[in-house]
C-alpha cells in the first residue's frame, strides 16, 4: 500500500531550503526522512519547475539498487517520478542508463566508469543535478590526492553539474576534519578554505611527539566553522519532531541475491507442503518449520545434521551485514546493541564486525558497555530479558534476525527503551532498526508483532497468496 504524504515540519523546511540555494546539505539521522524528503524536492524540480536534465543520485551499493527506487512507490505524491537504478555488471548499467527517467541512483564505486561511458560514446555530460547520499564518502577527498573516485566527481562537480546536495546522518564522524572533504562539492573551498592544508592550518593546532605530528582542533573550531556552514547545512535533530516517549523505528529491506532466493524458494514450498497436509498444527510446530526460512533470509543456513554433522552451516548471501554496516556508519561511534537469533548469524556478526562482543554471563561486559567501551553488542534477546539494564550504553538497537517470540523482542527493546533513557535522565529518542529480508518469511514476523495473530495463521495465509 502506498502512503499519502503528509508533510512534516521537517519535510517542509528542507523543500524550501534545498529549493533556495543550488548547493546544500542535509544532515539527518537514519529513519528521519533524508530520502523522502529529496525525491520530494526533485519532483518538485522535474515535474513542476520542468527541469529537463537528470538527476544524480550517488549511494553506497544497496542504497543505490533498492532504497531510491523503492522509495518512491511508497509515497502517492511521488507516482510521477520513477528512479532507474545503474547497479549490476556493465551491460545492466548501460541498459539502465538509457532508459528515460528524471533521477539515475549509481554507487560510488562507479563512478570512474559512468565517466568513461559518456566519453567513449561521445556523450556529454547529462546530469544537472547530484545528490551526494553518506556524503561522508568524500571526506576524504583533497585537491591533487585521495581517493580515484572523488578525484573523478571533482573534474565535473563545479563545471558540469548546476545543483548538488550533500546528505548524511552523520556529517563528522571522526572530528571535525571530516567536514572539509565533503564541503568541498558544495562551495569549492569557499568556507573552509580552498585547500585542506589551509583548512587544517586555520581551525587545528600541531601536536608533536617523538614518532610524529597530531593536528587537535582548536577551542574556536566548533563555533567557527558551524557559523560558516549554517547558510548551506540543514540538521535535524530528532528530539524536536518526535515525541521521546515513542521509539523512532526504521524498516530496513534488503533483496535476496538470485541464487539466495531460489535456495529460499526451495525451502518454502517444503514448509508449505508440511503445512498443507490437512493435519492441524501447532503454533510453535510451525514457527519451527519456518525456521529454514527465516535462517536464509538472514543469510546462512543450517545444513542437515545426519548428513554434513550437528551444527554445520553455510552462509548464501550478505545482504543484511552490509545493511547492518551502513547503520553503524550512520551512529558515527554512537554505540549499537544487535539482536541476534541464530548462532550462525552471530558467527558472521563476529568475523564482519571485529569490534563486537557478545552479552555474556560475565557482569564486566554489562558494566563496559553502560561505561560506553563497547561499541557494538551483539545481544540473542532470550539472554536480555527481565533485570538487565543496558540503557546507560547506548540508545540505538538492530534486529538483524527476526523471530516469531514476542515477549522476547518487547524485553530486549525495554532494556534500553524510552522509560528507561528517561529514567536515568537521558533526553534521547531511541532507535529501532529492523532489518528484513523482503517477500520472505521475515515480512511475517513483522506482521505478527503488529497484529498479533498466530504463527500458524500468518504462514497459512502466506501459503494461500503465493499458490494463487
Amino acid at each position: 500500500m502506498r502512503k499519502q504524504f503528509t508533510p512534516r515540519p521537517y519535510q517542509n523546511i528542507g523543500m524550501s531550503h534545498l529549493a533556495n540555494v543550488e548547493r546544500c546539505a542535509l544532515w539527518a539521522g537514519m529513519g528521519m526522512g533524508k530520502t523522502v524528503t529529496t525525491l520530494t524536492f526533485l519532483d518538485h524540480l522535474h515535474n513542476l519547475i520542468g527541469e529537463d536534465r537528470p538527476t544524480l543520485v550517488l549511494a553506497p551499493l544497496r542504497v543505490a539498487r533498492s532504497t531510491w527506487p523503492e522509495e518512491v512507490k511508497k509515497w502517492d505524491h511521488l507516482s510521477g517520478l520513477e528512479v532507474a537504478s545503474v547497479t549490476g555488471d556493465a551491460k545492466e548499467r548501460e541498459a539502465a542508463l538509457k532508459r528515460d527517467v528524471p533521477v539515475y541512483a549509481m554507487n560510488y564505486d562507479n563512478i570512474v566508469w559512468l565517466r568513461e561511458w559518456y566519453a567513449k560514446n561521445k556523450k556529454a555530460w547529462p546530469f544537472a543535478t547530484v545528490i551526494a547520499d553518506e556524503s561522508t564518502k568524500l571526506k576524504g577527498f583533497r585537491l591533487r590526492q585521495g581517493a580515484v573516485r572523488a578525484q573523478s566527481l571533482a573534474e565535473f562537480a563545479h563545471s558540469e553539474v548546476e545543483r548538488w546536495v550533500n546528505l548524511t546522518g552523520t556529517p563528522s564522524p571522526n572530528g571535525l576534519d571530516d567536514l572539509w572533504g565533503q564541503t568541498w562539492f558544495l562551495d569549492a573551498g569557499v568556507r573552509l578554505g580552498r585547500t585542506y592544508s589551509s583548512f587544517q592550518s586555520r581551525w587545528f593546532r600541531p601536536t608533536k611527539n617523538d614518532k610524529f605530528t597530531k593536528w587537535v582542533v582548536a577551542e574556536h573550531a566548533q563555533e567557527e566553522i558551524q557559523e560558516r556552514l549554517a547558510d548551506i547545512c540543514l540538521t535535524i535533530d530528532p528530539a524536536d519532531w518526535f515525541d521521546l516517549q515513542e521509539p523512532i523505528v526504521n524498516i530496513i529491506k534488503v533483496d535476496l541475491p538470485t541464487r539466495a532466493r531460489s535456495l529460499y524458494r526451495d525451502m518454502e514450498k517444503d514448509l508449505f507442503i508440511e503445512l498443507d497436509n490437512g493435519v492441524e498444527v501447532e503454533a510453535f510446530s510451525a514457527g519451527s518449520k519456518s525456521s529454514k526460512c527465516l535462517q536464509l533470509a538472514s543469510g546462512a543456513v543450517y545444513l542437515d545434521a545426519e548428513r554434513y554433522g550437528e551444527g554445520q552451516w553455510v552462509e548464501t548471501h550478505y545482504e543484511k551485514l552490509d545493511a547492518l554496516e551502513s547503520i553503524i556508519n550512520e551512529a558515527a561511534g554512537m554505540p549499537v546493541l544487535v539482536a541476534y537469533h541464530f548462532k550462525s548469524d552471530l558467527e558472521r556478526l563476529k568475523r564482519a564486525f571485529k569490534q563486537g562482543r557478545v552479552l555474556d554471563a560475565d557482569p564486566m561486559t554489562i558494566a563496559d558497555w553502560n561505561n560506553g567501551l563497547i561499541p557494538l553488542l551483539f545481544a540473542h534477546p532470550a539472554s536480555a530479558g527481565h533485570g538487565l539494564n543496558l540503557q546507560d550504553g547506548g540508545n540505538i538497537i538492530v534486529f538483524f534476525s527476526q523471530w516469531w517470540d514476542l515477549e522476547q523482542h518487547d524485553q530486549i527493546i525495554e532494556r534500553i527503551g524510552p522509560v528507561r533513557q528517561l529514567q536515568a535522565g537521558y533526553d534521547r529518542p531511541v532507535f529501532i532498526h529492523y532489518i528484513v529480508a523482503r517477500d520472505t518469511v521475515d515480512e511475517l514476523v513483522m506482521a505478527r508483532r503488529e497484529t498479533k495473530r498466530e504463527v500458524q495463521d500468518l504462514l497459512l495465509d502466506y501459503m494461500k497468496g503465493k499458490s494463487k
